[in-house]
C-alpha cells in the first residue's frame, strides 16, 4: 500500500469514527488557533514597527492570549458537539463553553480599555500641572474593570437562564445604601472630577479662599485639594466644599496683571504735583509694563485726605506683592523729597457747655 492509498484509508476511518473525528478536529482549532496568534502578533508587529507609539505593541500582547483561548474553546465546543450527545449534558456543556468564551472575551476587552485608559489619562496628565489625573487614573481604570465584570456577570447569567431583574432589584437596594453610607466620600471624589473637568484651578495658582485668605494651590487631590498659604502653613478643604465655593483665582486669565495703589494726602496738595509724582514713581519701576501705561485717578475726597489711586500692570500674578512693596517705597521717598504730606486721620472734638 502507498502512503497515499494509507492516508485516505486513515482519513475515512477518521471520518466514519466520531471520537477520532472529534480529535482530529480539536487538533485542527488548535493548530488554527497557534496560526492565528502568531499572524495576528506578526501583523501587529510590522504595523507597530512603522509608529512611534508602543500602544500597538501593547495591544498585541494583551490580545495574543485571549485570542487563542477563544479559538481553543470553540474548537472544545464544536469537537464536543460532533460527538451528537443530547439531552442535559449537551445543554450543559454548551452553556459551560459560551461562559469560558465570555470571560476570556472580557479579560480581553478589559484589557485593551485599560490600555487605551493609561495612554489617555497619561497623555492628559503630561500636559497639566495638577496630580488630579494621575490620582483619577486608577479610580478611572477600576471604574472600567468594574462595569467590564459587571456586563460579563450578567451575560453569564443570561447564559444560564437565570432571571436577572429580581439581582438587579437586590444590587440596586444594596447600591442605594452603600451610597447613602459614603456620601461624603463619593461628594468628595465628583467634586474633585468637578474641579478637573472645570479647569477651575492648578497646582501653583495664587488663588482667595472663601476665608478671604491668599493662597497657592499646592495640591490637587481626588478627595480634597491642599493650598498653602503665606506663612507656611497648609489649609486642606474636602472637593465637595470647593465645589459649592466663591474662589478667587488671581492667576486666571494668565497674562497681564494689575497693581493697585491707594494714596491719601492732605489737603493743602498739589493735585497735579501729586499725579504727577505718583506716574513718576511708576515709570521709573522696571517691573511696570508700559503698554498698557499706568494711570492715576482721583478717587475721593475723603474725612482727612485727598484720594488718588494708581493703576498699572505687570506680567504675572507673582510680580504683584513685589511691585507693590517698591512702588510704596519709592511713592514715600518721592513725597518727602517733593514734599507731599500724607495726613494722619483727624478728629475735631467741640465742648459745648
Amino acid at each position: 500500500m502507498n502512503i497515499t492509498g494509507y492516508v485516505i484509508d486513515v482519513f475515512n476511518i477518521a471520518a466514519n469514527s466520531q471520537y477520532l473525528y472529534a480529535l482530529f478536529m480539536l487538533v485542527a482549532f488548535v493548530v488554527a488557533a497557534k496560526i492565528i496568534s502568531f499572524m495576528f502578533a506578526k501583523i501587529l508587529l510590522i504595523y507597530s514597527s512603522k509608529t512611534k507609539t508602543d500602544v500597538d505593541d501593547k495591544l498585541a500582547n494583551a490580545l495574543k492570549n485571549p485570542i487563542y483561548y477563544v479559538v481553543i474553546a470553540a474548537g472544545i465546543y464544536f469537537s464536543v458537539q460532533s460527538l451528537g450527545i443530547t439531552g442535559d449534558a449537551a445543554l450543559y456543556f454548551e452553556r459551560t463553553i459560551k461562559s469560558i468564551i465570555t470571560v476570556i472575551i472580557a479579560v480581553g476587552v478589559s484589557r485593551v480599555a485599560i490600555i487605551f485608559v493609561e495612554s489617555f489619562g497619561k497623555g492628559i496628565a503630561k500636559k497639566t500641572k495638577t496630580t488630579l489625573d494621575e490620582e483619577m487614573l486608577p479610580l478611572i481604570k477600576n471604574l472600567v474593570r468594574l462595569l467590564i465584570v459587571t456586563l460579563a456577570v450578567l451575560q453569564i447569567l443570561s447564559v444560564w437562564s437565570i432571571e436577572i431583574t429580581p439581582i438587579l432589584a437586590s444590587a440596586g437596594i444594596a447600591g442605594f445604601a452603600i451610597a447613602f453610607a459614603a456620601k461624603d466620600t463619593i461628594g468628595h471624589v465628583f467634586g474633585g472630577m468637578s474641579i478637573y473637568a472645570d479647569r477651575t484651578f492648578k497646582k501653583g495658582d495664587r488663588v482667595v479662599l472663601p476665608s478671604g485668605e491668599t493662597a497657592i494651590v499646592y495640591e490637587v487631590g481626588v478627595r480634597s485639594t491642599k493650598f498653602r498659604t503665606f506663612n507656611s502653613s497648609t489649609i486642606i478643604i474636602p472637593n465637595s466644599e470647593i465645589a459649592n465655593a466663591k474662589i478667587e483665582n488671581l492667576s486666571w486669565p494668565p497674562g497681564n496683571k494689575k497693581v493697585k495703589i491707594t494714596v491719601g494726602v492732605d489737603y493743602d496738595s498739589d493735585i497735579d504735583k501729586v499725579k504727577k509724582a505718583l506716574l513718576f514713581v511708576a515709570k521709573k519701576d522696571k517691573t511696570i509694563l508700559k503698554d498698557p501705561e499706568p494711570t492715576i485717578y482721583f478717587i475721593e475726597m475723603g474725612d482727612s485726605s485727598l484720594n488718588f489711586l494708581l493703576i498699572c500692570h505687570v506680567k504675572k500674578i507673582e510680580d504683584v506683592f513685589d511691585t507693590k512693596d517698591a512702588l510704596n517705597t519709592a511713592i514715600i521717598k518721592k513725597f518727602r523729597t517733593e514734599k507731599i504730606n500724607i495726613p494722619f486721620p483727624t478728629r475735631t472734638v467741640y465742648n459745648v457747655k
